[in-house]
């Protein structure tokens, strides 16, 4: 198997020389940016398996790196972040990231997690759905090129967003728990809260909502969710 590569983007010379020291150490190849800018262009150039990305950075933070490099694709991300910006690191999570670390960290923490999230991206069950559109009432995904429709209108959905509405539409019977929605969002054992779930949610009725669509998603009460009718009439 070819070497994973890890492109770590922070500000601090010595955190990146850290992170590249352990990585390498566990056989993986390392590339460095020292701000958000630069960050954006090498992961776009290098298509890395993995971004390691501080949130707080000069000229572009990671919030918004992390943003506009999933317009291009679902490069897996790892948040670096401090202790006092929690509602960042949750903007991270539902922007699409898919952990993050508190500073200051250990090495082999980092490694053990970059590895962890290595593997899920590998194995992941919407890695290996089908291509095909899916589509449900007025509503149309195309997971391969990441294009979400209602009634042929374009709505702007985040990765993760994307993700577990095509979850829900690919098998429209089903309720999923919150619980069964981060198992299929992040892999088992991931460790974010079901208000996570719920603000996904409740971001995508949001966004729909602006089309005139209602019924995307429906509640079950005490259980969780499911795709709904997507009539455009609320239940």
């Amino acid at each position: 198997m070819m070497p994973r590569t890890i492109l770590i983007v922070d500000d601090d010379p010595h955190i990146r020389e850290l992170l590249a020291f352990s990585l390498a150490k566990a056989g993986m190849i390392t590339h460095e940016a020292g701000d958000g800018e630069e960050g954006l262009a090498k992961a776009l150039n290098h298509k890395p398996d993995l971004v390691i990305l501080d949130i707080n950075m000069p000229r572009m933070d990671g919030l918004e790196v992390c943003r506009r490099l999933k317009v291009h694709g679902d490069v897996p991300v790892l948040f670096l972040s401090s202790r006092d910006d929690e509602i960042d690191r949750v903007l991270g999570l539902e922007m699409g990231a898919d952990d993050y670390v508190v500073k200051p960290f250990s090495p082999r923490e980092v490694v053990a997690r970059v590895g962890v999230i290595l593997k899920r991206a590998g194995a992941r069950p919407l890695a290996a759905a089908a291509a095909a559109t899916l589509a449900r009432g007025l509503l149309h995904l195309d997971p391969e090129g990441w294009h979400t429709q209602w009634d042929g209108q374009a709505i702007g959905l985040t990765a993760k967003e994307f993700q577990l509405l095509q979850i829900l539409a690919a098998t429209p019977s089903k309720v999923f728990s919150r619980d069964e929605i981060i198992d299929r969002l992040h892999g088992p054992g991931f460790a974010i809260t079901d208000r996570t779930i719920d603000s996904h949610i409740r971001h995508i009725r949001q966004k729909f909502s602006g089309v005139g669509a209602e019924d995307v998603i429906e509640t079950r009460a005490g259980i969780g969710y499911r795709i709904g009718a997507c009539t455009g009439k609320a239940a």
